[in-house]
């Protein structure tokens, strides 16, 4: 299915990428930037990636200054393999700690598989990329593109800045508004999660004093600060609902217990009953995934008599 381009801004379009998975159809997305630079944030995984190159292409860009990358999950960062070999004089910028992963995916392919299964065998694997082709995004510091290193969705997570816009990855939550109001959001805490470093990576955006921030998944907003102060309340709920389950009786049924209980308490997942059923059925699987960081994390605090 080819990218829908969607113009969000004079200088700012929205390349939404649909792999061939049921519920996908408005979830990966590609941010483009056409201003004085003209660069792209994530690139998708590797099934999409000749649907991005066609959308530039659409779009008379056939020359881009940087591929930023967020981080290098696959539903980001999958398709950068053909995105170099379409730009082949463009400078790759990532985490440091995504680096070697990029120059040999072996164990980034292997890991996607064993998390993700057949989701991952459809998204493709990523090629790997010559080390001259990477820079290290701590200390990159060119063309008004400022780096926040945010370390908690990934260790490998790094949000970008350049003027009003502040492209969050998924540093800042998982959202979506497709007509609706409050937006859907939730945390993007997968294992393994660690509540703190995820906590001062959401502070570091708000440090930015955005104005519009880019969702990794999925969209994008201009209520940014209020969004992150919600998001952070949102991650102190979630620790005490979740801690609470974990006091009960252990039984097969934790996951939907929490969730049940957390659509019921958390606002900001009001938007899960709007949802289409096959939308719902992969936040579903989400959302549980993004239980079990947090019931990892307090296991483990347990574990060390915190």
């Amino acid at each position: 299915m080819a990218a829908k381009i969607d113009q969000i801004t004079d200088d700012l379009y929205l390349l939404t990428l649909v792999p061939p998975i049921p519920g996908f159809e408005a979830f990966i997305c590609s941010w483009l930037y056409k201003g004085d630079q003209v660069f792209i944030v994530d690139v998708g995984p590797a099934v999409t990636a000749d649907d991005l190159i066609s959308a530039l292409q659409t779009l008379d860009v056939f020359g881009l200054d940087y591929i930023l990358l967020t981080h290098i999950h696959l539903d980001h960062a999958g398709g950068i393999g053909e995105m170099a070999q379409a730009f082949p004089g463009t400078p790759i910028v990532c985490h440091p700690a995504g680096i070697p992963h990029l120059i040999d995916p072996t164990r980034l392919w292997q890991g996607t598989l064993k998390t993700l299964g057949r989701t991952g065998e459809i998204y493709g694997p990523i090629q790997a990329l010559a080390a001259d082709r990477l820079l290290d995004a701590a200390r990159f510091s060119e063309a008004d593109i400022t780096p926040v290193m945010t370390p908690g969705h990934s260790q490998h997570h790094v949000a970008y800045r350049t003027g009003e816009y502040l492209f969050a990855g998924e540093a800042g939550g998982v959202y979506w508004a497709q007509g609706f109001e409050p937006a859907y959001l939730r945390p993007a805490t997968p294992p393994r999660f660690f509540y703190d470093i995820y906590h001062q990576s959401v502070e570091a955006l708000l440090k930015t004093a955005p104005t519009t921030m880019c969702y990794g998944h999925y969209g994008w907003t201009t209520k940014a600060e209020d969004l992150l102060r919600q998001h952070l309340d949102q991650l102190v709920l979630w620790r005490q609902v979740i801690a609470a389950q974990m006091d009960q009786d252990a039984r097969d049924d934790f996951l939907p217990r929490c969730l049940a209980q957390l659509l019921q308490e958390d606002a900001l997942l009001a938007g899960y009953y709007r949802m289409a059923p096959l939308i719902q059925q992969r936040e579903k699987g989400f959302l549980f995934n993004s239980i079990r960081g947090f019931a990892g994390y307090l296991s483990s605090g347990l574990k060390k008599g915190r």
